[in-house]
């Protein structure tokens, strides 16, 4: 039974099986076992009694985030094999998984079999391929404007690809379930919205007569929201870009940055509060109630770095100008204490996303080896790997990127 006190021992213990896998790993000399019955056999085991669900070791590394047996060459390899397709699954038996046999031909026609699309390098390739199309529609769209609110050829073309990303992301939200939502789910969603909410105005603006002012206004209406969506278009490649090395790598250190900036901001709403409150104290002993929605948007210019002196220099004076350049030193401070480091090579920036990951015990440094400085970019790309399995297991359904 684990018990909380208990908590520095386990961790030793965690650490010392995750070091003897790696052993395990590296000293295996049969490949064709390390890859086939070692890393992608299934397994479980027995907890209180009752089996767990089956999962491999590639599976439990990620979910455990094992450094050192990601870091290992065999998983390296065999994580290498996946993103190639030289192992697949077998169509017998959907939880093991075999050699490709047609791995080594020269033959352009062999290769050219629909089955291979389970492979996660060419799923990544097509996923790519459609995003740029999507994003050509989009810019061709958005540069020929239809004065008269007709819907051409490459608008239709647009609006169809979108009812079918929304279906499919319908169909694997139905399938998968609440763990398949994620950060890009929802950010995709809010994109589909935005097109749909443009497609139903344009369908307004068709519904009344030619010149009409009021064709003419959902018309316009219908492009506004079109072009308000113009940066998640191009946000959305990032998506399908993490399997490359540069944008995987900095795609962690942006999470990392942007969780330590939401611990800031959630801090600044507490101060900003009691600034907030002084200011509209100050409006009132004044009597002058129109100034409130001015104090507003000078914190709000102060945030986005944009401090308006000006206005307060008549503003219960000396106390609002004194007020405000204190907000405004501490907002300054506050955002330059979470900003990156600009002077750090990107090795150790790598290094300091993998120190922040890791959570071990001090005590278990006698058991450490020496962990990787960089995450693969195929191990960024595990999600994808997912993707293409037929069954994957329940434990990790909600790491599940499917295709999208």
């Amino acid at each position: 039974m684990l018990e909380l006190w208990d908590a520095d021992m386990h961790n030793v213990r965690a650490t010392a099986c995750e070091v003897l896998a790696k052993l395990i790993i590296e000293s295996e000399e049969d490949q064709q076992f390390l890859l086939e019955d070692l890393l992608l056999k299934r397994y479980s085991i027995l907890i209180n009694g009752e089996e767990t669900e089956p999962a491999n070791v590639i599976e439990r590394a990620v979910d455990l985030h094992c450094l050192r047996v990601i870091g290992s060459s065999g998983y390296q390899k065999c994580i290498s094999y996946l993103w190639r397709g030289w192992l697949v699954q077998d169509d017998t038996d959907p939880s093991r998984f075999v050699p490709y046999t047609h791995k080594a031909t020269t033959d352009y026609i062999t290769h050219l079999d629909p089955d291979r699309m389970r492979t996660p390098f060419y799923q990544n390739s097509v996923q790519i391929f459609f995003s740029l199309l999507f994003l050509i529609l989009y810019t061709i769209a958005i540069n020929t404007i239809n004065s008269t609110g007709d819907l051409d050829i490459v608008e239709g073309i647009l609006y169809l690809m979108t009812f079918g990303f929304l279906c499919d992301e319908a169909t694997k939200f139905w399938k998968v379930g609440r763990y398949y939502l994620g950060f890009w789910n929802v950010f995709n969603l809010l994109l589909y919205a935005l097109l749909t909410t443009s497609f139903v105005l344009r369908l307004v603006a068709l519904s009344h007569g030619q010149g009409e002012d009021v064709r003419r206004h959902y018309n316009v209406l219908s492009y506004n929201f079109l072009a308000f969506s113009a940066p998640m278009f191009w946000m959305r490649l990032l998506l399908y870009l993490d399997t490359f090395r540069f944008f995987g790598a900095m795609l962690v250190v942006l999470k990392v940055m942007m969780k330590e900036s939401l611990i800031f901001f959630a801090l600044l709403v507490i101060v900003m509060v009691g600034f907030l409150q002084a200011f509209i104290g100050m409006d009132q002993v004044d009597d002058n109630k129109q100034v409130t929605s001015f104090i507003l948007q000078a914190m709000a210019n102060s945030v986005m770095q944009s401090p308006d002196f000006g206005g307060f220099e008549n503003f219960a004076w000396p106390f609002g100008i004194v007020l405000y350049y204190i907000f405004t030193f501490v907002v300054m401070v506050g955002e330059y204490a979470t900003s990156p480091s600009q002077d750090l090579p990107d090795v150790q920036i790598s290094q300091r996303v993998n120190a922040n990951a890791r959570q071990f015990s001090s005590t278990s440094s006698s058991l450490s080896t020496t962990a990787p400085t960089r995450i693969s970019p195929t191990m960024l790309s595990m999600n994808t790997w997912r993707s293409s399995l037929k069954r994957p297991c329940n434990l990790c359904a909600h790491r599940t990127r499917m295709f999208s």
